[in-house]
């Protein structure tokens, strides 16, 4: 099975799915003629560790461990045989195989219970609105973090299940500590990363092993693999990429990089492995590659230079394929909830196919974020039918008809003309993604992206404070997230609010009231989900690159060699960011799960805080304000519900009739009759088939409002804008 390229994530990402960087390259390959494999070792280290004849070796290897163990490791030894007994029934649980043991599992008599359990006894009312399939995996997952405690205590202090000695690689100028790490003996987790990489390479005989390291969490299980490989395989090259070192590797220089890998490329990485795999083939010159750090001979002697050719074009979205899923062990994922968090049970649980609507971010303002980065900065949305093509190729090469969009920032337009392909084409899928919440996200645009599958989007509303807000430059306000979430509520999609603390220049005052904003948001029904994370310095945002301009200094010891991303800080007026962190998230949990509304926000904190000086009910007024936004003329008018019925009558009053007609309309859920005069409802029955997703054409209001005129002779707008077509949006007509 030779095969030019070898692609793969090491461990560990996600669990559950794929993580898509090397099936967006297989797919890019495919269209060049150009032959590789796939895998993700994360998934195959997982299933080779947790399984009986893993577990046994584990044991035998904790066995030998020279210290003395925590308590809570003798307890996990002490019933070692019953997670050897139960141990691959929990795992084919956990990959869909064995639904009905939720049954067992969730009467909490089978699986041993150790230290992850004790939180139980906090987390108690959340199964009340959990399904016993839910509960089951909840606790199976603790179950399977329990072994994970006891492997980082006994075999291995790097492992953890979505990143391995992430601590290594974070925030590290220096390569010392990860060189170093590379020096000390294997342990039992690379024991079987390098078994499970010397399989592969024996299979697939590549020219070149491309590397895809997404987060700081990989970088140790991609160098101990590029380290086996230069070993044992000296004549094939290594190729590193992905996030990692998009982010934080633009200017490293350390040579000591390439005592394990080959080359490093940047951004995009298809014109980069393209040119790699000319330079393998046929000793392409060196300049001609792209967007690559590797050591050469200069007049000062050998240094990392980056090479770049401006011959080489990169490759237009369209032109790169559909994701190719092939050869990943997609029935062997593990559904995992680690958190009861509405949004990260989404990312956790279940198979995701991964696709991007648009590269970049169309917005590309916010101040905390790498705009300066290409993959940020480079903006190109892709073709709604192209998109659609390549969601009917991937659900007929998975099986799987779920859709993770891994945007920056969908494009709402783009968003609608997808709902709208969807639609057209009558397919069935589930979907959600990132957005901004911005006032594009109408009523009528959110119950169309929920009749396409939308289940649910995240979006930054981050220090919900209008003053740091602008400070951000994210374009939003508070009020205006709370109406654009009321559509994405009403509509039946979730919300998941991406939270921040700790921006420069934030008081305690602005955090608290910040948290008040997110209360009020919870309370009203128009936030299901939220996460707080702690403001980071990024070398590449604008607050990075100009840190005078936003009040903060930045602590630097001039450039790192390594890794250069995460910039220590010092915030001389904001409050002491720290000391707000568990009151936030312990707010939100208990926010998340409709409790503690009406506390005082005191009642979080250990420490004392400022009273919120926001009014209490500003979220409430905001949404009782009636919205006056009026479509615009070239808005698509669109009917995605059933055809109604139409009957005619005659309405008396008073010696006085009226020809009537009455339409009645039916939806999966609802019913509803209006009625109108007999002109009026033979118009109005007349145009819905000709504006359904099927259409050829687009109709705009102004269309229709011309037809209407000339057809009925009546004023359109005190036609279209009554009571009986004011209801209609229930049953499907929508203006977006």
């Amino acid at each position: 099975m030779q095969k030019t390229v070898f692609l793969f994530t090491p461990p560990f990402t996600q669990l559950n799915t794929p993580y898509p960087a090397t099936a967006y390259l297989k797919g890019f390959l495919n269209t060049r003629g150009i032959s590789a494999f796939q895998a993700d070792l994360g998934i195959e280290v997982t299933l080779a560790l947790f399984c009986k004849t893993g577990l046994t070796r584990l044991f035998d290897v904790a066995a030998q461990h020279p210290k003395p163990l925590s308590q809570n490791a003798e307890r996990i030894m002490a019933t070692q045989q019953q997670y050897l007994n139960t141990i691959d029934a929990v795992v084919g649980f956990l990959q869909g195989k064995n639904p009905t043991l939720a049954h067992h599992i969730a009467r909490r008599n089978l699986l041993p219970e150790a230290g992850r359990f004790a939180q139980l006894a906090d987390l108690e009312w959340a199964f009340g609105s959990m399904g016993i399939q839910d509960k089951a995996k909840h606790l199976a997952t603790m179950y399977l973090e329990d072994l994970s405690d006891f492997i980082a205590e006994t075999v291995d202090p790097h492992f953890g299940f979505s990143r391995y000695a992430e601590r290594l690689a974070r925030s590290a100028n220096s390569f010392d500590e990860l060189r170093d790490a590379m020096q000390q003996p294997l342990t039992y987790v690379d024991q079987l990363l390098l078994t499970i990489l010397e399989t592969h390479l024996q299979s697939v005989q590549p020219k070149l092993v491309a590397i895809s390291v997404p987060f700081p969490g990989n970088v140790y299980s991609a160098l101990r693999s590029g380290q086996y490989i230069k070993k044992h395989y000296p004549n094939i090259k290594i190729a590193l990429g992905g996030g990692f070192a998009n982010t934080e590797l633009r200017t490293m220089s350390d040579l000591r990089v390439f005592e394990f890998v080959d080359f490093i490329t940047l951004d995009d990485g298809e014109a980069p492995l393209e040119q790699l795999i000319k330079l393998l083939d046929d000793n392409t010159e060196k300049p001609n590659l792209k967007r690559t750090l590797l050591p050469q001979e200069t007049p000062n002697g050998q240094q990392v230079v980056y090479v770049n050719a401006a011959n080489c074009a990169d490759y237009k979205q369209g032109e790169v394929g559909t994701p190719d899923y092939s050869d990943f062990r997609l029935n062997d994922y593990i559904s995992a909830i680690e958190i009861i968090n509405p949004m990260h049970s989404l990312w956790s649980d279940g198979r995701w196919n991964k696709l991007t609507m648009a590269h970049g971010c169309y917005w590309g303002k916010c101040t905390f974020c790498d705009v300066s980065l290409p993959y940020i900065s480079d903006y190109e949305p892709i073709a709604a039918k192209v998109l659609v093509d390549r969601m009917e190729e991937m659900m007929a090469q998975t099986g799987q008809s779920g859709f993770h969009f891994v945007d920056e920032a969908a494009p709402p337009a783009l968003m609608r003309s997808i709902s709208i392909e969807i639609l057209k084409r009558k397919l069935t899928v589930s979907w959600w993604t990132n957005v901004r919440f911005e006032k594009s996200f109408t009523r009528d645009l959110c119950l169309l992206l929920k009749a396409a599958g939308c289940i649910g989007v995240s979006g930054g509303l981050e220090v919900a404070s209008d003053r740091l807000l602008a400070l951000i430059k994210k374009g939003i306000t508070v009020a205006q997230v709370a109406r654009v979430n009321r559509h994405f509520t009403e509509a039946g999609i979730m919300v998941h609010a991406y939270l921040m603390y700790g921006f420069p220049t934030q008081t305690a005052q602005e955090t608290i009231d910040s948290l008040d904003m997110v209360r009020q948001l919870f309370k009203a029904g128009v936030l299901q989900s939220g996460f707080w994370h702690q403001f980071a310095m990024t070398a590449h945002s604008p607050v990075g690159l100009n840190p005078e301009q936003f009040n903060v200094e930045a602590i630097t010891n001039g450039l790192p060699k390594f890794a250069n991303n995460d910039v220590v800080h010092r915030d001389p007026t904001g409050a002491d960011h720290d000391s707000f962190s568990f009151g936030l998230k312990k707010s939100l949990l208990n926010y998340m799960h409709h409790i503690g509304y009406d506390e005082p926000l005191q009642k979080w904190f250990d420490h004392k805080v400022p009273k919120p000086k926001v009014d209490g009910n500003y979220i409430e007024t905001i949404l009782n304000e009636p919205e006056f936004a009026s479509p615009k003329p070239t808005a698509r008018v669109l009917f995605i519900g059933h055809l109604p019925k139409l009957s005619f009558f005659v309405k008396s009053k008073k010696g006085n009739q009226w020809p009537m007609a009455r339409l009645e309309f039916y939806s999966n859920t609802d019913a509803l009759t209006i009625e109108l005069g007999d002109v009026q409802g033979q118009w109005l029955y007349d145009l819905l088939p000709t504006i359904q997703a099927s259409a050829d054409w687009p109709t705009t209001l102004q269309m229709v409002k011309t037809h209407y005129e000339a057809t009925t002779q009546g004023d359109f707008e005190l036609f279209w804008d009554n009571k009986p077509m004011n209801q209609l949006y229930k049953m499907g007509l929508l203006v977006v």
